[in-house]
């Protein structure tokens, strides 16, 4: 028999009522922070990034594709890599099927990985996965934006010790043909983009990972449960 608090129809619609409240506060302070970071400086881009696409050779603008703002994701999938980080892959299965909806709002979207790009396309087909995905291989985009990282390199803006491929989402806005970042995220910043964990979130047992070895040990690709 469950250990748990059982209470009846009123207690618990009273119960409801009052996390409700503490619900409320925390939407507003959600937004308040949504404020906060369309705030943020810019950062204009000065290098020409250029990227191996489907098509061929594309540069950062490019990826805009005529659009005013754009999202890149960050996926960690190294040179040498045979298939994409288990956690990335988490993340990716969320944004399968987005891209005409962020259209609408005057945004493209595009994964960007060190890998080669017939790694990249093999790895994306497998998944079944149709958002665009380009390879940062012949460039200093994944170095300059915090998410490669050599000997001696810092992660999360400088705050975390980490090594090698580590994941990220980066926004960039077009204006007057320059190219600026608005914004990044790192680590558990990342948490907000992965609408499994918020279903997750709302059950009985929630993410359920207090007794594994690190919190995502449980991550599989979605083709290897």
């Amino acid at each position: 028999m469950t250990a748990h608090r059982i209470v009846s129809h009123e207690e618990w619609i009273k119960a409801s009522q009052a996390l409700l409240a503490k619900e409320k506060q925390f939407t507003q302070l959600r937004e308040e922070m949504a404020r906060e970071r369309r705030a943020l400086p810019w950062e204009k881009v000065d290098k020409g990034y250029v990227f191996e696409a489907p098509e061929g050779r594309v540069t950062l603008a490019d990826l805009f594709e005529g659009r005013g703002q754009l999202i890149v994701q960050h996926f960690m999938f190294g040179p040498d890599w045979t298939e994409g980080c288990p956690g990335c892959s988490y993340w990716s299965d969320n944004f399968n099927g987005i891209e005409a909806h962020l259209a609408a709002r005057d945004t493209s979207f595009v994964a960007v990985s060190r890998g080669p790009l017939d790694k990249l396309q093999a790895y994306k087909q497998r998944m079944g996965w149709d958002f665009r995905w380009v390879s940062s291989l012949g460039n200093d985009f994944n170095f300059d934006y915090g998410v490669s990282l050599k000997p001696g390199d810092k992660y999360n803006f400088g705050t975390m010790e980490a090594k090698g491929e580590m994941p990220g989402v980066s926004a960039f806005r077009r204006e007057d043909g320059a190219i600026y970042r608005t914004y990044s995220t790192y680590s558990r910043g990342l948490d907000l983009l992965n609408g499994a964990y918020h279903l997750l979130d709302i059950t009985s047992k929630g993410r359920d990972e207090a007794e594994l070895s690190f919190p995502m040990a449980w991550v599989k690709r979605h083709d290897k449960y």
